[in-house]
């Protein structure tokens, strides 16, 4: 009899997992999947159009709170563990839950759900959300520009909203955004690559993306999302370390794994971080990999038009992941306001309303607004709460221009980064090699 399959995730690598390596299997029914870390992506159901003609009513998906109740009700005999940026003790913990209910709890490697390109595939990942993937990626894409090679990004999925629409998903202009109706999220890891004139790729069905990616690039660039581990198989993987959290790199899944088997390793943020804090992220590289290439990299801020903040109150708006489960305290918009002279960060959240209330509720997030559009009542209850706060600048420290989808009513300004690899440390072109 065929093995009776729950997928935990969160739109994502659950999803690619069941494409990969359960939708053919004639010895694995895949009965439910059970969703977290995104809201409203529960109570859908993964359609009959993407599962297969094994599953013609679709796959339903649930709220993990369920999960005992649903491996008892419907006699799951595997559960697969599907999402990422946890750390090793949460991920036992749902082991225990799972076990206790009578199941076995998986995990699926590299060599289960890795897909092999026909073109050289360049992953950008990391120890952590908001360690500094996205300025890496595009490091990484200028570097192949400027050799000659035209780069295409697959993007790790987003899909939040009609998953059959999204089955594949090709991005070469801001209309393109607008068409598809992303979320803020989205539009956070896309518009950046868009404004340098790289084609993005991304969705649901990873298989169907390569096949059409590959065929319009000399390099693939995986631009990975959380810290999960690539889809493609990479010819060189680069993992970004986030100083600033030193020891995560050793205590959170699967950022753990993607720090062993990097062939390049970044230390980001170098500039902000201690010296002992840079020694101790060096010691775990040198430990755990010691073969990797270790690149020391900058991300200095620049404010807008060399905006003035000097004596200011400012609302701070941060990317949404780096607060929420990537559990940062701040981000770029905190630094740039202190390097500015801000005379006080103004904290946001008497002003929340809705479900901003509830993202404050769940993480522990500080005197700052975490930039969420998951829906259109969202993105009104995050407008809501920029214009209910008083002070003179609302800080964006996002990677896209907030001021295109809400209205700001008071002085608003961006704050830009980049990476910079440190005087005297090896380069991205360096960790490129193989692929130049």
């Amino acid at each position: 009899m065929a093995k009776r399959v729950l997928i935990m995730g969160a739109a994502g690598r659950d999803f690619h997992n069941f494409n990969v390596v359960y939708r053919d299997d004639p010895q694995s029914e895949v009965v439910a999947f059970t969703a977290t870390q995104i809201p409203f992506i529960e109570n859908r159901t993964y359609p009959p159009e993407l599962s297969g003609p094994r599953y013609p009513n679709g796959i339903p998906i649930h709220l993990e709170e369920d999960l005992p109740k649903l491996v008892r009700e419907l006699h799951v005999d595997d559960v697969v563990f599907a999402y990422s940026d946890v750390s090793h003790e949460y991920v036992m913990h749902k082991a225990s839950a799972v076990m206790a209910a009578g199941a076995s709890f998986v995990l699926l490697g590299p060599n289960a759900t890795m897909l092999e390109a026909n073109v050289p595939v360049v992953a950008v990942c990391a120890v952590r959300t908001g360690a500094g993937k996205s300025q890496t990626t595009r490091k990484v894409v200028q570097t192949l520009r400027d050799q000659g090679k035209t780069a295409v990004v697959v993007r790790h999925p987003m899909p939040y909203g009609n998953l059959v629409a999204q089955r594949v998903q090709r991005f070469a202009s801001f209309e393109d955004l607008d068409r598809n109706d992303v979320t803020i999220e989205e539009r956070e890891e896309y518009e950046p690559h868009l404004r340098n004139g790289t084609v993005v790729y991304a969705g649901v069905d990873y298989g169907a993306i390569l096949e059409q990616a590959q065929k319009e690039c000399d390099v693939l660039v995986w631009d990975g999302g959380n810290n999960d581990y690539p889809f493609y198989r990479p010819t060189v993987l680069i993992v970004v370390a986030d100083p600033l959290r030193a020891g995560h790199e050793t205590a959170y899944h699967p950022g753990e794994t993607n720090f062993r088997m990097a062939d390049a390793i970044v230390i980001n943020k170098v500039d902000s971080a201690t010296p002992e804090q840079i020694q101790e992220v060096e010691r775990s590289a040198k430990e755990l990999n010691p073969d990797a290439l270790i690149i020391l990299g900058r991300s200095p801020v620049t404010v807008e038009d060399g905006a003035q903040l000097a004596g200011k109150r400012v609302l701070v708006i941060e990317d949404g992941p780096t607060l929420t489960h990537g559990e940062m305290l701040y981000g770029a918009g905190v630094v740039a306001a202190r390097q500015e002279g801000a005379a006080d960060i103004v904290d946001p959240r008497e002003h929340a309303v809705g479900s901003m209330k509830d993202i404050y509720a769940k993480y522990r997030i500080g005197p700052l607004l975490p930039a969420m559009g998951y829906s259109d009542q969202q993105l009104r209850e995050f407008e809501s709460m920029i214009n209910a706060t008083p002070v003179d600048v609302v800080l964006i420290a996002t990677p896209i221009d907030l001021r295109k989808l809400v209205r700001i009513d008071k002085p608003a300004v961006r704050v830009s980064y980049d990476l910079v690899e440190a005087e005297g440390s090896p380069t991205i072109a360096d960790a490129l090699r193989p692929v130049l």
